[in-house]
């Protein structure tokens, strides 16, 4: 499997070579992505395949269900780094339909340490549990819990002091909520954007349904 993985390396780094040959020499010079994608680790969801972009355009973290945790020091990590070092002006939490964490955070059964991560998405699950009950199907229960959970995670991210002091000193940045389909590749805007010509107030986004 390993060999297999690095013969496939091998021949996207031939092609690349071959379609522009200075490729891998202005991306070793620096690191100039003009987005930080918080996404969801499910491996059908790649920010920058799904986004149409080449490598070096995206910065990314992913984690299970795209969940926004404001102690997640590795999430905070990141963010400061993109907008204080990398200086992104365009944040974007994405999930997709037919989430797996999403799909774990309705059901009664164990899963170990995701029960602890997903609680967020658990409170949500709670909080709107009359408008998620006029959902026709569970499947679609599930879609619309996933579109609550991403525009909960761009109040989150809008929340963090990170983006206060960004705003503050005069940053233009906006965080968006997108969300995609596997179904179909596309993705769609949940238009709860925050900043930058945005929304002014997060709080102003919280009817969701």
């Amino acid at each position: 499997m390993i060999n297999n993985l690095l013969a496939r390396n091998a021949n996207w780094s031939a092609r690349r070579h071959q379609q522009d040959p200075g490729y891998f020499a202005r991306l070793a010079e620096q690191q100039a992505p003009e987005y930080f994608w918080i996404g969801c680790s499910d491996s059908r969801v790649p920010a920058n395949v799904v986004a149409g972009l080449d490598p070096g355009e995206v910065f990314v973290h992913r984690n299970v269900a795209n969940v926004v945790h404001s102690s997640d020091m590795n999430l905070l990590s990141a963010l400061e780094y993109a907008v204080d070092a990398l200086k992104v002006r365009e944040i974007i939490v994405c999930g997709h339909y037919g989430c797996g964490g999403v799909k774990a955070a309705t059901e009664s059964l164990p899963h170990g340490l995701a029960d602890h991560w997903l609680e967020p998405i658990k409170r949500l699950a709670r909080a709107y549990a009359l408008d998620l009950s006029q959902a026709s199907s569970l499947e679609e229960k599930q879609n619309k819990l996933a579109e609550l959970n991403v525009i909960e995670g761009v109040l989150r991210v809008s929340e963090t002091p990170i983006l206060q002091r960004a705003w503050q000193r005069g940053d233009k940045i906006a965080v968006h909520g997108l969300i995609y389909g596997l179904s179909d590749g596309r993705l769609r805007n949940l238009n709860c954007s925050v900043g930058a010509g945005h929304l002014d107030q997060p709080e102003t986004t919280k009817v969701y349904l």
